[in-house]
């Protein structure tokens, strides 16, 4: 007979990633300590679900590296060696400051695949497909960004993010069960740009995934304080509460600036660190051109040297310039070398229009060219 562990009840959604949050909490508070089994069925019933999704969810953090299976005697939280003495210090940091985080560590892998940490999306377009397919926009998944479109998959994926009305009579959705609609693949991952907004709602869950909490928790606790912001932002939600990563973030003007002041700042903030600078450089010095050239984005910078990479444009010259591009006109500019920010919001009538963004690009680099000489 186990003893309890005092974990809550799930409810019906998402129990799998609900159940392996639990389990995460559990072991980073201390409540699972290191060496300890993992009882199914005692947590089966102190958390009021059957004994399969407890499983499942061990093997998920067995390949996150809490948890490890021993033949015919179940799983055990892993035990840390005196010899790990890095792995013995971040984990206390995680514990007293980013609890869950060094689960983080191990999914964030960026070759690691995507299916392995979210299971749920096997059997979609996205079997195959690796973290870095996701955040370098080149999973081959078809699906058409058309903003205007009236029908078809975009809005279908509208209305499971609670952003589009339904229709009358139409049966509600959600962000995480649209997943299971794309199917169809554009492509071999890693070919082509290929700008897929799920994609990024799909990083979010990973996020949530990894390290057993809410996204908003997850930024506002390891990004939007420490970076000084002046005010709470704020993110839209499915009706079950999944984020719109892709899109529904709002935040002030300076706020906004803010993240990019913290790029300038080779990601820290005074001598606090938030961001790896190495993560930064990367972006500045890596994305492939020529699958921008052949991608779905390049028709929108005609002319351009560009690069994306972990979900920023890159534009190539004597300093590359990084940039956030959003629909209706939003930006955020960022001159490392230079140290020069750029924030703008906007209400275009459009969501892409072409010429507006020519106007903004050859804006951009008149400013930045008359503050360098300042």
């Amino acid at each position: 007979m186990s003893l309890p562990v005092g974990l809550p009840a799930v409810a019906d959604s998402d129990l799998l990633g609900q159940v392996a949050r639990i389990l995460t909490q559990a072991i980073v508070q201390g409540r699972l300590p290191p060496g300890s089994k993992v009882v199914e069925a005692g947590i089966a019933r102190e958390l009021g679900v059957s004994r399969a999704p407890v499983r499942e969810a061990a093997r998920l953090l067995e390949k996150q590296g809490l948890l490890v299976a021993k033949p015919r005697r179940g799983f055990f939280v892993r035990k840390l060696e005196i010899r790990n003495i890095d792995e013995i210090y971040d984990l206390r940091l995680c514990i007293e400051r980013h609890a869950g985080v060094l689960a983080a560590r191990n999914a964030f892998d960026p070759d690691r695949l995507v299916t392995d940490v979210i299971p749920e999306v096997r059997g979609t377009a996205y079997d195959g497909a690796t973290i870095r397919h996701l955040l370098d926009m080149r999973a081959g998944i078809a699906f058409d960004e058309d903003y205007l479109a009236t029908s078809g998959p975009i809005v279908a994926y509208r209305k499971a993010v609670n952003w589009n009305p339904l229709a009358p009579g139409e049966t509600p959705t959600d962000l995480r069960s649209f997943y299971r609609e794309l199917t169809k693949s554009s492509g071999p991952h890693g070919g082509p740009f290929n700008y897929v907004s799920p994609n990024t709602d799909l990083l979010g869950w990973v996020i949530e995934r990894a390290t057993g909490q809410r996204y908003v928790d997850v930024m506002s606790e390891l990004l939007w304080r420490p970076l000084g912001a002046a005010r709470s932002a704020y993110i839209t939600v499915d009706r079950l509460g999944a984020p719109r990563c892709a899109g529904g973030v709002c935040t002030t003007v300076r706020d906004l600036a803010r993240v990019g002041l913290l790029l300038v700042q080779g990601g820290a903030r005074g001598s606090t660190p938030i961001v790896p600078e190495r993560w930064i450089d990367d972006i500045a010095h890596h994305g492939d051109p020529a699958a921008w050239a052949a991608g779905n984005g390049s028709e929108f910078f005609p002319g351009l040297p560009l690069r994306y990479r972990s979900k920023w444009y890159v534009q190539d010259g004597a300093a590359p310039v990084l940039f956030g591009f959003g629909i209706h006109g939003q930006f955020l500019i960022v001159d490392r070398q230079r140290e020069i920010v750029i924030a703008k919001v906007s209400s275009q009538a459009l969501p892409i229009d072409v010429d507006r963004i020519a106007v903004m690009m050859l804006a951009v680099a008149a400013i930045i060219e008359f503050l360098a000489h300042l």
